[in-house]
């Protein structure tokens, strides 16, 4: 699937309806430029979760944990970006928390698709105009279901 995000807000918005298709166990791994708005997105899931706590980056702390809300399913958001091997991954203790919650990795492609059997990748490019080009790959699983009953945010086009 390949959609574009005319705004950050968009971008928020597509993360906040993904999270309606998202479950206990999903892995999900982001990928794109400084700026391309994983961030962003990722704040969107947690919303759609109804997670506790504000979503910041986890740049300088690698993992955070946000604790169940209205939806009953955690978030655990990760910034792989400093981390070179699965060792370091595998420090994280991450896969004690994989089956119970949703998953979002930055920077994550090449290490964490290990954590689960399936997962859902997601490259985002920031365009010069600003606009996000957003292209979702289902690895596995039930994504391509899922992902074909994704309702896209206004302003989004497919």
């Amino acid at each position: 699937m390949r959609l574009q995000l005319q705004t950050p807000g968009d971008t928020h918005d597509f993360g906040l309806r993904l999270a309606a298709v998202l479950r206990a166990g999903d892995l999900v791994i982001l990928t794109g430029p400084l700026g391309a708005g994983k961030t962003a997105l990722t704040q969107g899931v947690g919303a759609g979760l109804g997670v506790e706590g504000r979503i910041t980056s986890p740049t300088f702390v690698i993992a955070r944990s946000h604790r169940a809300g209205e939806a009953g399913v955690p978030l655990v958001h990760v910034d792989a970006y400093r981390l070179e091997t699965l060792d370091e991954l595998d420090d994280l203790d991450l896969d004690t928390d994989v089956d119970a919650a949703v998953t979002v990795v930055e920077w994550g492609a090449g290490l964490a698709e290990r954590l689960a059997e399936s997962h859902l990748e997601i490259a985002i490019e920031r365009r010069a105009d600003e606009v996000r080009e957003v292209v979702l790959h289902g690895r596995g699983g039930d994504w391509a279901d899922r992902l074909a009953s994704l309702e896209l945010p206004v302003g989004a086009a497919a």
